[in-house]
């Protein structure tokens, strides 16, 4: 597991561009694992985890990373290894270590997830890819009915918990479910004057 923490991203937008970018930069296979994970120590920011499909491919991997990074500001760990400055690399090794052990982190890649347009059930999105559960929040049975159509949005953004991934969702207009993370959400008081 390879984490990285570049030491000042505070948008998930940004992070998710990052994380694409670093993601075919260092070769992640299309049914390879990409999340990002808070840090809370410190300044508050985002930090992120890439899982490769083996050893040689994660090594590779960070010799492609800190070959490109020479001299950037940025953390990076995989396993004992530290590259950076002590406070970045040690929160991206707690970003690979919430990864690996499916504790935590926001997934952005994972197997399945390109196909996750349009809307539909509940089964049907859990046959295809690697998410595990669907949580209906406020609901009084958190699982969704697997006959429930849900509106993807073309963003589908669920989260390691207890080691399973998991979407959650809420109920929207037209009897549907959509993901509770908006693809582009509204800046606070973006309609204020």
């Amino acid at each position: 597991m390879l984490g990285v923490d570049p030491g000042d991203l505070a948008d998930l937008r940004a992070a998710d561009h990052l994380l694409t970018e670093l993601a075919a930069g260092l070769a992640l296979p299309e049914a390879g694992y990409a999340a990002t994970h808070l840090v809370r120590t410190g300044r508050p920011r985002i930090a992120l985890s890439f899982a490769l499909p083996d050893e040689d491919a994660a090594r590779a991997a960070w010799h492609r990373l800190t070959s490109h990074r020479e001299g950037a500001a940025a953390g990076a760990a995989l396993g004992s290894l530290r590259h950076g400055p002590a406070e970045l690399a040690g929160s991206a090794a707690h970003a690979a270590g919430e990864h690996a052990f499916r504790r935590a982190g926001r997934a952005v890649r994972y197997p399945g997830s390109r196909a996750l347009t349009g809307t539909l059930t509940v089964a049907a999105l859990l046959a295809g890819c690697a998410v595990d559960r669907v949580a209906v929040l406020g609901a009084p049975s958190p699982a969704a009915d697997p006959s429930q159509r849900v509106r993807t949005r073309g963003h589908v953004r669920p989260q390691w918990q207890e080691g399973r991934l998991v979407l959650a969702a809420m109920p929207a207009a037209g009897g549907v479910l959509v993901p509770f993370e908006e693809p582009e959400p509204t800046p606070c008081c973006a309609d204020h004057g």
